[in-house]
């Protein structure tokens, strides 16, 4: 029988108490302290209440909690002695159908999970669209956690915990989050398309103008048709552009635009961009369906690029649209001598459009940007959004510092002149005074010692530098301070250096109306609101040139990792981003 939050919000405590029991394994304890919280307004708000009874419980209750679960495709399985939840779950991943290789196999990873940790592997088997993960999935997160730390894999057990007990809720409450599920789908469809030498091994990637990128144009441009879309187009750079008119229909009245980026890095993942796309044509889709107008229109654009993987061209899509577009790009050559000009006439792009594409922010009311986090912050704090407050600002440099080479055996300590010693130095007081400040982040992500031998003493150190912070303000001390040090290490240590900046972006502060917008919205599903800055660049920072602008990050899994095949969300944190997407429109959009 379907179980509603307003049965549970009535009831006596002990018979609340039974009603969720079960929701997590042999440990009726949470759904005690959780009830002490009615009413819950969401069910997302039930679920996060729970989730905080056990994340301000003691260690050792969290781990009584990890080994009240069972082993996987284990011994309670094979005894039938399992829960009936548990039971559903390894039946519906295939674990009670395992061949006897891969039983075989489960069973030596349980001992070794067991014997390094002290408590069973704990995985989510119904995964992130609530369908079941393959065995062969499974058996590949087993085989690399096992090799995890004990206090990484004490919170990986934990968040997988609170993913089962999402899942066992949703079916107690006959919930199904059926628009994530969709959006879920459509990330799955799109990610077919995949460049040369990487489809074929099963890896993603889709840079600038290549076929899978067009396909991938074709696609997201029939969908936005199928949608109910009044018009969509892709323009002169590539970007799919898809128009749901306004109420008025006339020439006063203003959009909203929102997007995000379809190109991908190398060997990246699915949601990066493309789940800023999606969410806003679900909402676009329900709109039409419902016959709903809004007071405005509302303009998706899919970014044909954003990443600068093929050319270097970083924010392309998005650039053209406030008249950043550089015209010295159309000669740059791919690894492959084609050149961006020429990619764009195979195409069939139309160069002479491209100075058009400007957008005049006088007919727009703001920039809104869905992106999937990329970090582990919302991860580790069991909340399925966040509300961007500021894109971080960043200036990068390619540094070469200069020494002697000399023998490494017979060049006494005191007489060296050691590039990499001093490169080394430097990224040790970038990671100390990035440290210093709130949300900066310093980073030494390439380092190259040319000709370098075994026993030479390094006479040259090539290396990059990348300083991000949340204003421009903290991010121009943060570096002018590295500088300094980059100064003072290379004097006392007598060696040169040279400096080329080759980048510097402002930092984008969200706008504080479009911001509140957010946070009203993600009140709306019934969460607590967190505030926080993006480390990374996104779209909405170049549009931010021209119009006001605010972000929403969504959850990711596997700690929030990102530009990789690991990058995921789960069809639940889509459906709420969808929920919180439509109520930013109804009250920005609407009134």
């Amino acid at each position: 029988m379907r179980l509603t939050l307003e049965q549970l919000n009535n009831a006596s405590d002990t018979a609340a108490s039974s009603m969720l029991k079960g929701i997590y394994e042999h440990s009726d304890w949470i759904a005690e302290i959780s009830i002490t919280q009615r009413p819950f307004k969401t069910l997302a708000g039930l679920k996060y209440a729970m989730m905080q009874a056990v994340s301000k419980a003691s260690k050792d209750s969290k781990l009584s909690l990890l080994k009240a679960h069972p082993e996987l495709a284990g011994k309670a399985m094979v005894n039938n002695a399992l829960t009936s939840e548990s039971k559903n779950e390894q039946t519906k991943s295939g674990l009670t159908h395992c061949s006897e290789e891969e039983f075989q196999r489960i069973q030596t990873l349980n001992t070794t999970y067991n014997h390094k940790f002290g408590w069973p592997f704990i995985l989510a088997v119904r995964g992130p669209r609530g369908t079941g993960l393959s065995r062969a999935q499974i058996i590949e997160t087993f085989e690399r956690r096992v090799s995890g730390s004990h206090e990484f894999e004490f919170e990986e057990c934990l968040r997988q915990v609170h993913r089962i007990a999402e899942l066992r809720l949703n079916d107690k409450f006959d919930f199904i989050p059926a628009l994530g599920n969709e959006v879920w789908d459509w990330h799955e469809a799109l990610s077919t398309h995949s460049d040369p030498g990487f489809k074929e091994n099963k890896q993603l990637t889709v840079t600038y103008l290549t076929q899978a990128h067009q396909n991938c144009a074709k696609d997201i441009k029939q969908l936005m048709l199928g949608c109910g879309f009044d018009s969509v187009h892709i323009d002169a750079v590539g970007n799919v552009v898809g128009r749901y008119l306004a109420k008025s229909h006339d020439s006063q009245s203003k959009f909203l635009m929102t997007g995000s980026h379809y190109d991908t890095v190398r060997n990246g993942g699915k949601f990066d961009g493309r789940l800023g796309i999606f969410v806003p044509i679900m909402c676009v889709r329900e709109l039409s369906r419902s016959g709903t107008r809004l007071r405005e229109g509302i303009e998706v654009v899919a970014f044909a690029e954003e990443e600068g993987q093929r050319y270097s061209a970083t924010f392309l899509g998005s650039g053209a649209l406030v008249g950043a577009f550089d015209p010295n790009w159309l000669s740059q050559n791919d690894v492959d001598g084609i050149s961006m000009l020429d990619a764009m006439k195979q195409a069939g792009l139309d160069i002479s459009e491209i100075a058009n594409l400007r957008r005049d922010p006088s007919q727009y009311s703001g920039f809104i940007e869905v992106h999937i986090e990329q970090g582990p912050v919302l991860n580790e704090l069991g909340l399925p959004l966040g509300v961007v407050t500021s894109i971080n600002g960043s200036v990068r440099y390619m540094v070469e510092i200069k020494g002697v080479a000399a023998h490494a055996g017979t060049t006494p300590m005191d007489r060296r002149q050691d590039a990499l010693c001093a490169a080394s130095e430097l990224a040790l007081y970038m990671e100390q005074r990035a440290k210093e400040d709130t949300h900066s982040v310093a980073t030494i992500g390439q380092m190259n010692i040319p000709s370098g031998s075994i026993n030479v003493i390094p006479g040259l150190c090539k290396f990059s530098m990348d300083m991000r912070a949340p204003s421009d303000i903290q991010k121009d001390k943060l570096a002018g301070d590295i500088l300094r040090k980059l100064e003072e290490i290379c004097s006392r240590r007598r060696l040169t250096y040279t400096l080329n900046e080759t980048l510097r972006i402002n930092a984008a502060p969200s706008a504080p109306d479009w911001q509140n917008y957010w946070e009203k919205a993600v009140n709306s599903v019934g969460l607590p609101i967190h505030k926080m800055p993006s480390g990374a660049g996104h779209d909405a920072m170049k549009i931010h040139e021209i119009m006001p602008q605010a972000m929403l990050f969504v959850r990711g899994e596997n700690s929030g990792i990102s530009h990789n095949p690991l990058e995921s969300t789960t069809s639940d944190d889509i459906q709420l981003g969808v929920e919180a997407f439509m109520d930013l429109l109804m009250s920005a959009c609407n009134s």
